[in-house]
């Protein structure tokens, strides 16, 4: 053989033992599966516990997190939308509770196992689990709850004569802010805070915006928006702007607006959820709120809407759901119990400050430190009530938001007729929103 061809032949063998010894040692076994966690965004908790739950998986899986956007209707849009192309990259999925109901009608939840059921009920706030029900089925997993307390300052309710120990209704807080020259803080913009407000209010007062137990049926969803409790709810709204008590810009009032009137005193009173505690902790410790102003920050449950009854505040927070896709459902569903632990949502609400949705964590030392009004948190959660569960939410907050807006143009009674009508002919496909 020539010399050069020689050479040419034992470099061609050499290339293909190389080649073999790649591919063999490429087909080795296997590294742990990649469970995709669509997370909603925050301080970084999420990816934390990620990691956590990685590691303490064993080698068993390997969590990643790619983060939805920022608004609750964009991350369901962007949710739908892959689910309906039976996309298996969603395993884990932070999940709004109330899109739950559309989620496990529409067959993008992967069926729940009855032990993972039990498990991942256990020791949870009952708004938790209510709110991740869907026809007598637990279809998704709690993580964290959320939910409004009424915040007041302290110095000022003190000339008011209220006794903030007790329960205090709607009536008395805006009474008592109206002979005081000051505001009651709520949100009157058109957003889905204002359904927030408004299913609250009719919660409140024994009744409910959704009155059917048959939801699956557009046409047979009844509404219970003309029913004394709703009309109730729509003349304490509207009370807030005839006395005076909602402020200027009360039509575009949105949580961050509220607590910006409140922090500067122009608010006596103001419904908000708990990130007003950790913004006003940390204004201290970055020198831009005294620390005297965080110091006459009180707090109770939600105003009651009708005296002697207990009021019914709102429930938030995010959901676990697993994607009906996914190629490995029963990975999912065990990380869950990881993402949920008690320790793990501990961490949570302090690192973040997102109320967990287990019962245990409101005893955690640390816990308690960074959130004195811990107990009532957990008290709220006991007490509170979803949005309307149906498939169709959007539709229906939408109809509520157009109908309710602005608040001083709600007319009780014929506002409430207007809403319910509305949000009739849109699910019987005879309006658009």
């Amino acid at each position: 053989m020539h010399p050069r061809r020689r050479l040419r032949w034992s470099m061609t063998i050499m290339a293909a033992v190389l080649a073999a010894l790649a591919s063999a040692c490429s087909s080795g076994p296997p590294g742990p599966p990649v469970l995709t966690w669509y997370i909603n965004p925050d301080d970084g908790g999420q990816d934390e516990i990620a990691e956590r739950c990685s590691e303490q998986s064993g080698g068993r899986y390997t969590i990643a997190t790619s983060q939805l956007p920022r608004e609750a209707s964009e991350q369901r849009e962007q949710l739908v939308r892959r689910l309906a192309a039976e996309d298996s990259s969603i395993d884990l999925m932070s999940l709004d509770p109330p899109y739950v109901p559309e989620f496990a009608q529409a067959g993008f939840l992967a069926p729940m196992p009855p032990e993972v059921q039990a498990r991942a009920a256990e020791g949870v706030v009952p708004s938790a689990v209510d709110g991740a029900t869907w026809q007598g089925q637990l279809v998704a997993v709690p993580f964290w709850a959320n939910t409004q307390l009424l915040w007041y300052r302290k110095s000022m309710v003190a000339q008011m004569g209220l006794d903030m120990s007790q329960p205090v209704t709607w009536d008395q807080i805006i009474q008592a802010a109206q002979r005081a020259g000051t505001q009651v803080g709520a949100q009157g913009a058109r957003a889905e805070s204002l359904t927030v407000w408004l299913n609250a209010l009719i919660e409140s007062g024994d009744g409910a915006v959704i009155t059917s137990e048959n939801q699956t049926d557009p046409e047979l969803v009844q509404l219970g928006l003309t029913a004394p409790p709703a009309i109730e709810a729509a003349r304490i709204m509207r009370s807030m702007v005839d006395t005076g008590v909602a402020g200027p810009g009360f039509s575009t009032q949105d949580e961050d607006a509220t607590a910006s009137a409140f922090q500067d005193g122009r608010s006596a009173f103001m419904v908000n959820w708990p990130f007003v505690w950790g913004q006003a902790t940390s204004g201290v410790e970055e020198g831009t709120l005294a620390p005297e102003v965080a110091a006459d920050y009180g707090w109770t449950l939600y105003p009651a809407t009708v005296p002697g009854l207990p009021s019914a505040p709102p429930y938030g927070g995010i959901n676990l759901g697993v994607g009906a896709y996914s190629a490995h459902p029963d990975l999912a569903y065990d990380a869950t119990a990881c993402i949920t632990s008690v320790e793990n949502t501990a961490y949570y609400m302090v690192s973040n400050g997102n109320p967990a949705a287990k019962f245990a964590v409101y005893d955690d030392p640390e816990v308690l430190a960074e959130f004195p009004m811990a107990p009532v948190i957990r008290q709220s959660l006991t007490q509170a009530a979803p949005r309307p569960k149906t498939p169709y939410y959007a539709e229906v907050s939408e109809g509520l938001q157009r109908s309710f807006h602005p608040v001083g143009g709600i007319v009780p009674g014929p506002t409430n007729q207007a809403a319910q009508d509305l949000i009739q002919a849109v699910l019987a496909k005879e309006a658009l929103l």
